[in-house]
């Protein structure tokens, strides 16, 4: 079975992945591609057999709205950790944010975050930056299929982006920011397209249990 599932704000991907276990009693259950805790959307899926088929749903696009909250920077780049900075916002419109935005297009190289479930030596890295350690990461290729500006108002620019696998929007707020000539994080994230899975036929976690329980019933 695969599922559509709308992930809610403040639970981990694998808290998902508990839930569906405990709904449908079985232990095969897995998920196609992470969805950080501050963030929300499209979270498939798979069960017993069918966790095969995650290989290439993680493997496929994903399509983002984010939000940037320019003139201030957490340590963690969203909304769950400390903001560490702030720096004033210069005056830019709309032209000005197009370009940049288009300025990332095509393949280039990002940096994994520190705060992140990314293994180094056999370490997941947010647990390394939880104790204050940073380590060496290695970039990696992404690839920036289309991204759009959708609204800046009062510091806040909100943009659509449809990306490559491991692509992390955190880091990618970061770096728009940066060109911006200030500093930003991502304080809302929602994943609404995963390959051809769409989140308006996404099921939120109450709406799949309910409807589990008919199907047995």
């Amino acid at each position: 079975m695969i599922l559509n599932l709308h992930k809610p704000v403040g639970w981990t991907s694998f808290d998902v992945v508990k839930k569906v276990r405990s709904i449908i009693k079985e232990k095969k259950v897995g998920h196609g591609g992470t969805l950080d805790p501050f963030a929300e959307g499209v979270l498939i899926i798979g069960t017993g057999k069918d966790t095969k088929k995650l290989t290439s749903i993680t493997n496929a696009d994903k399509t983002y709205i984010a939000k940037i909250c320019l003139g201030k920077i957490t340590d963690t780049l969203d909304t769950e950790g400390q903001v560490i900075e702030s720096k004033p916002v210069p005056k830019i419109n709309a032209t000005d944010i197009h370009k940049i935005l288009n300025s990332f297009l095509g393949i280039s190289c990002q940096i994994p975050p520190m705060f992140s479930a990314k293994k180094v030596n056999g370490q997941r890295l947010y647990k390394l930056a939880r104790k204050n350690i940073e380590v060496k990461r290695e970039p990696i290729n992404i690839n920036i299929k289309s991204i759009d500006l959708l609204n800046y108002l009062n510091c806040s620019l909100s943009f659509s982006v449809t990306c490559s696998k491991g692509t992390y929007i955190r880091v990618l707020g970061k770096n728009i920011a940066e060109r911006l000539g200030t500093i930003g994080y991502i304080n809302s994230l929602v994943r609404v397209q995963v390959g051809s899975y769409s989140i308006d036929d996404s099921k939120t976690i109450e709406e799949f249990q309910a409807s589990w329980k008919l199907s047995i019933a």
